[in-house]
């Protein structure tokens, strides 16, 4: 109680603060593949409460989704790992319900693991003079390590919220949040980061 009690006492500004959620979309969020250690329905939920706090406080809230044109402008590295062509259903690229119409949140489009390549996300917080990003989404040790990493070379402060993300394996999400994250920011729970939002 008392460790929480003096995270609370460090608080975020509203204003300088921006929440990204990554990747909170119908055909990641419902794809029923392997998830741990956090369901997906754990992530929503406390997504969810994260994007309610932000909005009520005025804090910027970005929603991230991955997409594509035609499959054309997506990544085709040769890998080790045997890839299969990914099939889009019809609105697999769409926000889930619970976070999609979320009053003036920014949305942005990715055709990669990370965030910032390739959009105007720095631009959009820089502008707003934000210096710090709440991390949350689908999957920790993909999309969020990944616009972790762009981040860190931006020179943003972090915040990733562990129960609010998770990924296909518990050994992947523990990796990242045991060996990454504490090297480039703070890891905190969605009920710490809700209460010390200010």
């Amino acid at each position: 109680m008392e460790a929480l009690k003096s995270r609370e006492a460090e608080g975020w500004s509203a204003d300088k603060t921006a929440l990204v959620v990554i990747d909170l979309q119908k055909g990641i969020a419902s794809s029923g593949r392997p998830i741990a250690p956090h369901t997906v329905e754990e992530v929503v939920q406390n997504a969810s409460k994260l994007v309610k706090a932000f909005t009520e406080k005025g804090a910027f809230v970005v929603l991230v989704r991955v997409s594509s044109l035609d499959g054309k402008d997506m990544l085709t590295p040769k890998t080790d790992m045997k890839m299969n062509p990914t099939q889009y259903a019809a609105g697999w690229d769409e926000f889930i319900p619970e976070i999609a119409d979320t009053p003036n949140a920014h949305t942005i489009t990715k055709r990669q693991w990370g965030a910032f390549y390739g959009t105007d996300l720095d631009l959009q917080l820089r502008r707003r003079g934000i210096d710090t990003i709440v991390l949350c989404g689908i999957s920790t040790s993909i999309g969020v390590d990944t616009t972790a990493r762009e981040a860190y070379q931006h020179g943003y402060h972090q915040v990733f919220v562990e129960d609010a993300m998770t990924a296909s394996t518990e050994e992947e999400h523990d990796y990242v949040c045991q060996h990454i994250f504490p090297r480039i920011g703070q890891i905190r729970s969605s009920e710490e980061v809700a209460l010390s939002l200010r």
